[in-house]
């Protein structure tokens, strides 16, 4: 895979929290870094789908009213505490 540079600022005690991962993992500050960008672009990118998929279910009609989930948020809520 072909790859680019970019080019971050962060605060001095971040990048001295990396570089030392990075000795700790016995990696590059690069390896470290990339792989926590991987993990958060998959992460976001997981939550955005799991978004959008929630909304087209809303639009076609596949909700709960409000007023459903509270009363049964209620008779959960009622039994965890004794009610």
């Amino acid at each position: 895979m072909a790859s680019t540079t970019i080019t971050i600022r962060t605060d001095k005690e971040l990048a001295g929290k990396i570089t030392a991962l990075a000795l700790a993992m016995d990696r590059s500050r690069n390896w470290v870094i990339e792989a926590a960008l991987r993990q958060f672009v998959e992460t976001q990118a997981w939550q955005i789908e799991g978004i959008k998929a929630a909304m087209a279910s809303l639009d076609a009609g596949e909700g709960i009213p409000h007023e459903q989930v509270m009363v049964e948020a209620e008779v959960v809520l009622g039994k965890r505490h004794g009610a």
